[in-house]
């Protein structure tokens, strides 16, 4: 019997794609199929067809609208000289727009670059020239930025892009609106044009982005029948509804959305709720209007709508829930109403505490992973050495929606995953077996970031640009405590003999000149003679930690960039 393949016909230079003999398992047992992520969201479409899809100030669109606006968009595209495995780059900010253009991207085979609206030239550049993408989406009214003009810019940077697509506002000269795009375009002309698409279920769906441990945030693709595998297994943990109303407005581009929250919640005819704007009264709207069911609130968003949240009756806190990384017992304390942890990666496996965990694990735990095919060692770091249950060490995963690797990453990849095909998570894990399960317990990061807020700040990135500027002998960027984002990024710079003092402000003006996010900038900036060493002569971050610590317990400890 001849067996069928599991290789697109098209392979993408760059793409590491997934080992054939596993591959070849999870189809067999049915954990994976071929249908794709086009496949899955068209059939959701039109089952759910008359519900709301999308819900928020702007409006609602129902899963036919949605469904028409981005087959019109997609067809748009095409007609515009895009063809199937472009990469584009998405950098807007959260709306019904940003996700007309996702859902008609991946219709039209385009591939989403997931990048985040506070990237900047250091960012853009570097991953618009791996991919060579074509396409450049941007807000274009946004008050604070004038990303038309950046995305102009840009085009001298990375040679390939081609076009500028602007979600909103009157279209600039040299982009090309989005609404204008989709009520020029017939129907059924759309409609044709996207039925000579040819989805594999084996192709690369998605370019999602790591929070990094080294360097630039590295492309990590994903693809079509993983990532819809990736979002019903989430969807089945969790028991997604049609009855679901989501409340998530972190980034939508970011995986934790597209591939925990927004994907499964739309494939199973749920409403998603959709702000541009994180106001205060922005969000406590969305709480009283729509009543969401799930919630997912880092940092000060959970400030925001706690008044709201308060008014809430009894019964309408028993139905919602509540995700957070650590911390649920608090958070339902806070809430009234249940709360779970996550945790998860761009790469790959997701873990759910649940209803049915111990206390023990719905307290400190972060649970089992959504697929019993995922696979957990937990090692001694930077071996294969097995630790015993109850010891901390090193997570590597494997499963059927884990990646390989990087994009354009394979020299680099030998050092990011074993021979077998695990991938080295950088993150320290412990084991557990009660009552005859075992559950996996978070127990911090070898990995060199600051986590403020949920977006993972790469501190060899940061210490990159820092050093280039002609004052700097070295730097050392570490998490500072921080009661709202869990952490904040400081950094210690030693000074060059004879250079003139350097402020906070200075070194902001030096990394807005370099082109780096702002969300990445040090809040707060520690000027000493020498770095501190380990024993082995090494650099001690443990010790600016502990020291950064110490100054932000005194009185008027913090200064801030914002």
């Amino acid at each position: 019997m001849i067996e069928e393949r599991v290789r697109p016909p098209v392979l993408m230079p760059g793409v590491r794609y997934p080992d054939e003999p596993r591959l070849r398992r999870y189809l067999r047992e049915g954990v994976l199929t071929r249908e794709t992520l086009v496949d899955g969201f068209r059939a959701s479409f039109a089952a759910h067809a008359e519900r709301v899809a999308l819900a928020g100030p702007d409006g609602s669109l129902t899963y036919a609208e949605l469904d028409e606006k981005s087959d019109r968009l997609g067809g748009a595209l095409l007609a515009m000289g895009l063809r199937p495995l472009d990469a584009a780059v998405f950098q807007c900010g959260n709306s019904q727009e940003l996700l007309v253009g996702f859902f008609a991207a991946l219709k039209a085979g385009i591939v989403p670059i997931c990048a985040l609206q506070a990237f900047r030239r250091h960012e853009i550049a570097y991953l618009g020239n791996l991919a060579e993408a074509r396409l450049h989406f941007v807000q274009g009214d946004d008050p604070k930025f004038d990303d038309v003009a950046f995305a102009r810019e840009m085009q001298a940077e990375v040679p390939s892009l081609a076009y500028i697509l602007q979600a909103r506002g009157e279209p600039r000269v040299g982009a090309v609106g989005l609404d204008a795009l989709i009520v020029d375009m017939p129907l059924a002309r759309a409609r044709s044009l996207l039925a000579e698409v040819a989805h594999d279920p084996f192709q690369v769906a998605v370019f999602q982005l790591s929070g990094g441990s080294t360097g630039v945030p590295k492309i990590i693709p994903r693809f079509q029948s993983e990532y819809l595998y990736n979002m019903r297994a989430v969807a089945r943990c969790n028991g997604y509804t049609r009855d679901e109303v989501l409340f998530f407005p972190t980034p939508l581009m970011h995986n934790l959305n597209m591939g925990c929250f927004f994907g499964p919640v739309l494939l199973n005819g749920g409403v998603v709720t959709v702000a541009r704007d994180i106001s205060a009264e922005t969000l406590c709207a969305l709480v009283r209007d729509y009543q969401p069911t799930w919630f997912g609130v880092a940092g000060p968003i959970l400030q925001r709508i706690l008044p709201e949240l308060a008014k809430g009756t009894p019964e309408q806190k028993a139905r919602r829930k509540f995700i957070a990384p650590k911390n649920a017992p608090g958070l339902s304390r806070l809430t009234g109403s249940p709360a779970y942890h996550i945790f998860g990666m761009t790469e790959g496996v997701i873990m759910f505490t649940g209803d049915a965990d111990p206390d023990e694990v719905k307290d400190d735990g972060v649970g089992r992973p959504v697929c019993r095919y995922d696979e957990v060692k937990i090692v001694v770091p930077g071996t294969e050495e097995p630790v015993e249950d109850g010891v901390a060490g090193e997570a590597l995963f494997r499963g059927a929606y884990t990646i390989q690797g990087y994009y354009k990453s394979e020299k680099e990849d030998v050092n990011r995953f074993t021979a077998d095909g695990y991938y080295r998570s950088g993150d320290l894990m412990e084991s557990r077996v009660i009552d005859g399960e075992r559950y996996y317990f978070f127990k911090g990061r070898i990995k060199d970031v600051v986590d403020r807020g949920g977006e993972k700040i790469n501190a060899e990135e940061v210490e990159g640009v820092i050093n280039r500027h002609p004052a700097v002998v070295a730097s050392a960027v570490v998490g500072m405590p921080d009661r709202v984002y869990g952490e904040r990024v400081c950094a210690f710079v030693v000074l060059r003999e004879g250079h003139d003092p350097m402020s906070l402000p200075d070194l902001a003006a030096w990394l807005l000149a370099e082109g780096m996010a702002k969300f990445k900038w040090p809040e707060r900036l520690e000027i000493i003679d020498e770095m501190p060493l380990t024993a082995s002569g090494k650099l001690s971050k443990q010790i600016l930690r502990e020291r950064v610590a110490a100054m932000m317990a005194a009185p008027a400890a913090a200064t801030s960039t914002e």
